[in-house]
């Protein structure tokens, strides 16, 4: 039975670089084969659960953060206690050549680094499907798929494909459609050329420029002819000044009188007793 090839992508951990695997799973979609994609900052629980519930032939990570020899394992790990040990786990990101032979050691398929081209991730993944389950299990890939604009491109020739069955088509440019849209677009940057001349060219010299006077608002010439009608403001009166407060005349207050000294008294006889004890 013909079907398509399922891949699940990934991007495990704290890595927020998702255009990457966004490029590479749309260049599996044109391929033809089914994509998953689980998005940001996903957990290897996360992604393996989903390969499980999805049944997808291809796990696919997308690792720039530098912990692929933590995470690969995991998921590998992972992905045998579930059951589905037997499915490819590849992916990309900045993985040495060292840990890419480390990791092909465990179990992990092929990683492809930087400027990794999609047209070998979609061959590498197609070649493994097909030894695995053989060539006439996998579908045919429709040409529609494989092209982007229509209005350049023409319906593949038998000869485009060789005949196999599950090859890629190669779309062929429209030589006609092409020339055309080329024409268009020159004659588009040609006129967008004149245009920035245009603007951007002295005036001739008879022209006059427009003075500043003439080049200002009829309000701010009617308000400045305002400001100078109005009369000169009048000169300011001397201030006046308040005569010093004078105390209301009244009684006089009497003086106090000074109290007499305090008279001395004469030391008291001493009593019996005390005589006595002395």
């Amino acid at each position: 039975m013909q079907r398509k090839i399922r891949v699940l992508v990934g991007k495990p951990g704290l890595d927020g670089h998702d255009r990457g695997a966004k490029v590479v799973a749309a260049a599996l979609r044109d391929a033809g084969m089914e994509v998953i994609y689980t998005g940001l900052h996903q957990s290897a629980e996360q992604i393996v659960e989903a390969a499980v519930q999805e049944d997808v032939d291809v796990v696919a990570l997308s690792i720039l953060s530098g912990a692929h020899m933590t995470l690969f394992p995991d998921v590998l790990r992972l992905m045998r206690a579930r059951g589905i040990g037997d499915r490819l786990l590849t992916g990309g990101g900045i993985v040495p050549h060292e840990d890419m032979a480390a990791l092909a050691k465990l179990g992990v398929g092929r990683l492809f680094g930087p400027g990794s081209s999609t047209q070998d991730i979609v061959q590498y993944i197609r070649d493994w499907f097909v030894e695995r389950y053989g060539e006439a299990a996998l579908a045919p890939v429709r040409a529609a798929r494989d092209r982007a604009q229509t209005d350049l491109f023409e319906a593949p020739s038998a000869g485009a494909t060789g005949g196999a069955p599950g090859a890629m088509p190669v779309p062929i440019l429209g030589a006609e459609r092409l020339s055309a849209r080329k024409k268009a677009d020159r004659a588009a940057r040609v006129a967008h050329l004149k245009a920035e001349v245009a603007h951007h060219k002295p005036a001739a010299k008879g022209a006059t420029k427009p003075t500043k006077a003439a080049a200002k608002p009829a309000k701010k010439a009617a308000g400045s002819a305002k400001r100078k009608a109005k009369p000169a403001k009048k000169a300011a009166k001397p201030k006046r000044t308040a005569p010093p407060k004078r105390k209301p005349a009244g009684r006089a207050k009497p003086a106090r009188k000074k109290r007499p000294a305090a008279k001395k008294r004469a030391p008291k006889p001493a009593s019996k007793r005390t005589a006595k004890r002395r």
